[in-house]
């Protein structure tokens, strides 16, 4: 298994559903910044969104155990094996992120809870 690396690419804030569907003052995603690199094995990183994971962690695993272009949606999705371009599921202020697989072997740095 091995690490994968996940970079904020984007961030997006769409004005016209955030005045008509959105509370008073939302912004873009405050939790993220453009840039901003994490890298994922066995758990979540620490400070990534918890909304975010749960939108990209089955292509985080995927990439982390092999999987290549020809896994994500029959190779018509993504031109580079390794990659994967997603989302988090946020429709006013979705958060972008690319997720490449590392050369690093990824390894358990806590303690599971049994």
């Amino acid at each position: 298994m091995k690490r994968v690396k996940i970079t904020v690419l984007k961030k997006h804030f769409d004005k016209e559903l955030a005045r008509e569907y959105g509370a008073d003052g939302l912004t873009a995603c405050p939790m993220l910044r453009e840039g901003q690199v994490f890298y994922a094995d066995y758990a979540k990183p620490e400070g990534l969104c918890d909304e975010a994971w749960k939108a990209i962690y089955q292509y985080v695993f995927a990439l982390a155990h092999g999987a290549d272009k020809q896994v994500f949606y029959y190779g018509d999705w993504i031109k580079t094996p390794g990659i994967a371009i997603c989302s988090c599921n946020d429709g006013l202020r979705p958060v972008i992120f690319k997720l490449e697989t590392t050369d690093e072997d990824a390894v358990i740095d806590y303690e599971p809870v049994v």
